[in-house]
């Protein structure tokens, strides 16, 4: 058996277990890493070189501040804002979803849904109408705006990283509007699908002042805006800094204030611990793997097998490759963890452009659009989704696929369309 069947045979197999098996795709990543390297595909010193360390240290710290905001209560206090701003539930589960958008724009999307899904239930239950579709709306929209900011999701830092991308050029980048701003339009298309669709959702209102939320600390916030705005400085003077674990340095150190500030409030060491143990871990470990994964079939040429087919198949045209990129990666992602495929796909795309002799800018912001995007098709596309309805369940609520791909896929179409468009005339002709 060749290297490069070996790599195919063995690549394959670590998707469909990934596929299979949820709940355990960190071992999975690591396993299948430890026998591309045990096999000798990678050699032994481009094992820690092919870890990108600096967006693991990003995920941790922005992690650990996001947990603290949530336990802050914060969040919650926003959202009693919005509601008492409305008139009826229609308009509630609009102001919900808008804010859930925004807030998945720098905070995770499961988190955001954890947050933000209870109190969709909670007025469900008060106007006695089925929370299913509200919540549904929620996890939509908090994926779709995944794509927004260099910290709105674990792909868009992959792609940061990837094309060493500030926390500004989300924003606007080549001289041209940002990521951030296309995907505020599609938001608006969103949102105006959703009207359509809760039209008819007129029952009334009351907003029980005795339920307002208390915040425990304001200094959570201050922590994550101090994220932000430390990132964004970086834009504007990192290129002068050689240090390639910078943004990464950024995050963990503004965790380790929150950590200080937290055990200093409590008087005890101890108290940070809960705080630690509850970072997501298991995506940390799972990004670690494919680094080695990915690392590991360019050695065996399969990125360069795949980037050839993509290269023979658009034959030169960047649109044909740019439509095939997009709707591709919405179709995967429909169906398995975006993260690996866009680890995956980012390497075949430098591949590819190199290949033509062509920007590949357009190819990159398509892949992260229609990867985002797409999870929102099906109930398993997203762990927002997954998250979602999770919570309805618990709460005795079973969400049938049907019930699930009518609130989807009218929404999700209209999203991608407006996107795939959007990315094409801002970066299609960038030469």
């Amino acid at each position: 058996m060749t290297e490069l069947t070996f790599a195919v045979i063995l690549f394959i197999v670590t998707y469909i277990l990934l596929f299979a098996f949820p709940n355990h795709k960190h071992f999975v990543a690591l396993g299948s890493a430890l026998i591309f390297i045990l096999a000798g595909t990678i050699p032994l010193n481009d094992v820690l070189p092919s870890i990108d360390w600096n967006i693991l240290l990003m995920l941790f710290g922005i992690m650990g501040v996001v947990n603290l905001f949530i336990e802050s209560k914060m969040p919650d206090l926003i959202a009693d804002g919005l509601i008492k701003k409305s008139k009826n539930l229609k308009w509630t589960v609009i102001y919900l979803a808008i804010f859930a958008g925004l807030v998945s724009a720098f905070v995770d999307n499961v988190a955001t849904v954890i947050i933000i899904a209870p109190i969709a239930i909670m007025i469900c239950k008060k106007l006695k109408v089925s929370p299913v579709a509200p919540v549904i709306a929620i996890a939509l929209a908090s994926n779709l705006e995944g794509a927004a900011t260099l910290v709105g999701d674990t792909t868009a830092i992959l792609l940061g990283g990837k094309l060493g991308m500030t926390f500004f050029d989300f924003f606007w980048y080549l001289g041209r509007p940002g990521m951030f701003f296309l995907i505020q339009i599609a938001l608006v298309i969103f949102i105006v699908v959703l009207y359509i669709i809760f039209r008819n959702q007129n029952q009334p209102l009351e907003f029980d002042e005795s339920m307002k939320t208390e915040v425990k600390s304001f200094f959570p916030t201050v922590l994550l805006v101090a994220i932000i705005v430390s990132l964004v400085i970086v834009s504007f003077v990192g290129q002068n800094i050689e240090f390639a674990l910078l943004n990464g340095v950024i995050c963990c150190f503004w965790f380790l204030v929150g950590l200080i500030y937290q055990s200093i409030k409590e008087k005890s060491v101890k108290s940070v611990l809960p705080h630690i143990k509850e970072i997501d871990y298991t995506t940390l470990l799972i990004l670690a793997g494919l680094f080695v994964i990915i690392s590991s079939i360019e050695h065996a040429g399969l990125i360069a097998l795949i980037g050839d087919f993509f290269s023979d198949v658009a034959g030169g045209n960047l649109f044909l490759l740019y439509t095939l990129i997009v709707f591709i990666s919405v179709i995967v992602s429909a169906f398995i963890d975006n993260i690996p495929y866009v680890a995956t796909m980012l390497p075949i795309i430098a591949l590819v452009s190199t290949n033509l002799g062509i920007d590949p800018t357009v190819l990159y912001f398509g892949l992260l659009s229609g990867a985002t995007l797409g999870g929102n098709f099906t109930p398993i596309g997203a762990s927002a989704n997954v998250a979602a309805i999770g919570i309805l369940k618990k709460e005795g609520h079973t969400v049938s696929l049907g019930t699930y791909l009518k609130l989807s896929v009218p929404t999700t179409l209209a999203t991608v369309i407006t996107g795939y468009l959007l990315i094409w005339l801002t970066y299609g002709m960038v030469v």
